[in-house]
């Protein structure tokens, strides 16, 4: 086992938990937890590194803290009946490591998102737009129906 990597700040805390407000509109405490990592994929050591967790709407959410300043995230979805994760749904955000944390919290919020709306077949953002729809008449006016596609 290699060495632990040095728990979160205060500050890294709320700001986790002000961008959690943001996104639910309401107050969301992570879990402190601790996860073991392979940090290098030519190692086999494994490291202890402080974590963030929290589930909110059916997402399991996981943010650790791999080294001053770096950070890794995942979602994931399982039954709450299952003790072990192993036969859960992951999603990694595409990206190693993130030197921002703000920008790491929000990528995952947003992929998640994203995903949630595309497994219920909602292409990215489509929501916003249906809701815009009826406000501004667009139907109406330009025959534009709830559920169109736009390309950029």
């Amino acid at each position: 086992m290699n060495a632990t990597v040095s728990d979160f700040t205060e500050a890294e805390r709320e700001l986790v938990v002000d961008l959690l407000q943001q996104r639910y509109s309401k107050r969301v405490l992570p879990e402190l937890a601790d996860s073991e990592l392979k940090l290098d994929p030519a190692s086999d050591d494994m490291t202890i590194c402080p974590t963030l967790y929290w589930t909110e709407r059916g997402a399991n959410f996981v943010l650790c803290k791999v080294a001053l300043g770096r950070y890794r995230c995942q979602f994931f979805y399982a039954d709450a009946d299952q003790f072990f994760y192993a036969d859960a749904d992951q999603y990694g955000m595409g990206h190693d490591d993130y030197t921002d944390l703000q920008r790491c919290v929000l990528t995952l919020l947003r992929v998640q998102a994203d995903q949630k709306a595309q497994s219920a077949g909602i292409s990215s953002g489509a929501t916003a737009v249906d809701g815009l729809i009826p406000e501004l008449e667009l139907e109406r006016v330009f025959g534009i129906k709830p559920g169109t596609l736009f390309s950029p």
